[in-house]
């Protein structure tokens, strides 16, 4: 019964590790751009039924409240929290916010289309934009040489003033994707999320048209992480594991209780 106890604990402090690397990974990405913070789901494990409810305890009566014993917990899964981060001013021209709803899309090396929230754009050596790392945004857009001003509409139209012209230049486009199930996007990394089966396939428009957000130029979307939030919690899944532990130990002394006194 006490090695029981001792597995069940287990699960515990296995469960509570799993979310204490959670929290950690949302603290450590505080000041990411565009980064969504996770959460630990748990479910409790299987019941042992010793006596099911509604068994016969005698000719007219019936137990009331089955005697089930839990064997624990695990963590279901881990779910992206969606909300929205603040918006921060950059004054830079290429620098992206979405206030709303949506994705960019970007190529990724591997061929698969890459969403972010991550609009912290830039040329690269043929005047396409990208991300950081180099990363194509899709649709491309190329900004032609010796311009001016970029300039990008809160609907995604970009256009640009050229040196010597009096008139401001269309250059592109920018679309934006959602999904009917964003917790079903998968981490990839580099603030990137990917399309699965969950998810469903994207959808995709234009800014602020069919409940998109708009566009804010010269402005990045921070991390939604409450740090005093995940302090909080991290207190929590501390005592969690302490509680845990505990256990633990008092079945172990239990043990040798009976070990030395039966």
């Amino acid at each position: 019964m006490s090695n029981s106890s001792m597995h069940v604990a287990k699960t515990g402090l296995n469960s509570q590790q799993t979310r204490m690397q959670v929290i950690a990974n949302n603290l450590a990405n505080v000041n990411t751009t565009g980064f969504k913070k996770d959460r630990a789901n748990f479910e409790s494990l299987l019941y042992q039924i010793k006596r099911a409810s509604g068994d016969q305890t005698s000719a007219d009566t019936d137990l009331n409240s089955a005697f089930a014993v839990g064997t624990g917990v695990r963590v279901v899964n881990t779910q992206k929290m969606y909300t929205q981060g603040s918006l921060v001013n950059t004054d830079n021209a290429l620098d992206l916010a979405i206030d709303g709803s949506g994705f960019f899309q970007v190529l990724m090396p591997d061929g698969r289309v890459g969403y972010t929230r991550n609009g912290s754009f830039s040329r690269n050596a043929e005047g396409t934009l990208t991300t950081g790392s180099g990363y194509v945004l899709q649709p491309e857009i190329q900004i032609p040489e010796s311009v001016t001003q970029i300039n990008v509409s809160a609907d995604g139209i970009v256009s640009v003033q050229i040196a010597g012209q009096v008139d401001a230049e269309e250059v592109g486009q920018i679309t934006l994707s959602d999904f009917a199930n964003r917790s079903g996007l998968q981490p990839v990394g580099e603030s990137f999320v990917v399309e699965t089966g969950a998810s469903g396939a994207a959808a995709v428009g234009n800014p602020i048209e069919g409940g998109f957000g708009k566009l804010v130029q010269g402005a990045l979307e921070g991390s939604n992480v409450n740090v005093v939030q995940e302090l909080v919690d991290m207190i929590e899944t501390q005592r969690a594991y302490e509680v845990a532990s505990k256990s633990i130990s008092s079945s172990d002394e239990m043990m040798q209780y009976i070990n030395n006194n039966i």
